[in-house]
């Protein structure tokens, strides 16, 4: 593979602009974990290996197990994902999927069992926001493998 546009390259104003709503994503209080099951799935449905690689790692600095992470895929067929966490996780294949004749009705109200309004618009921005870091980051060629995950007392 080879790299189309490298991160140190990007336009200064496209990485602000990703990095607003990014950044309010990050600290508007979605539970990390859940928040790096929500990045891993896009990130596989999208098959973006560069975020596969960093959220994965991500996960784990979160405190995720790697095999809930790498299980995501497949969450239907495992006992280890909460009811709430379930629905989170079929919001987000919807979202990401989702075609023109399609609502998500029916998501919304398994949705509203666990989370408030504010939580799911939360949670939609942040099923929005690594669905463009994806199609970002697969259009440039990001070279994956060689993400490190910062540590939290550097930043």
């Amino acid at each position: 593979m080879k790299e189309r546009i490298a991160y140190q390259n990007l336009p200064k104003g496209l990485y602000h602009a990703m990095m607003s709503p990014q950044n309010y994503v990050d600290q508007c209080g979605i539970d990390l974990g859940l928040l790096e099951l929500i990045r891993m799935r896009v990130s596989q449905i999208n098959s973006c290996a560069y975020c596969m690689d960093m959220h994965f790692k991500e996960g784990i600095e979160a405190g995720e197990s790697a095999l809930r992470l790498f299980s995501v895929s497949a969450w239907r067929e495992t006992p280890y994902y909460s009811p709430k966490e379930e629905a989170v996780l079929e919001f987000t294949e919807k979202l990401t999927r989702m075609a023109e004749e399609e609502h998500s009705h029916d998501i919304h109200e398994k949705l509203d069992q666990y989370f408030s309004k504010e939580e799911i618009a939360n949670l939609t921005l942040a099923i929005i926001q690594i669905n463009s870091w994806n199609r970002l980051v697969r259009s440039f060629g990001f070279i994956p493998g060689q993400y490190k995950v910062q540590s939290k007392t550097n930043v």
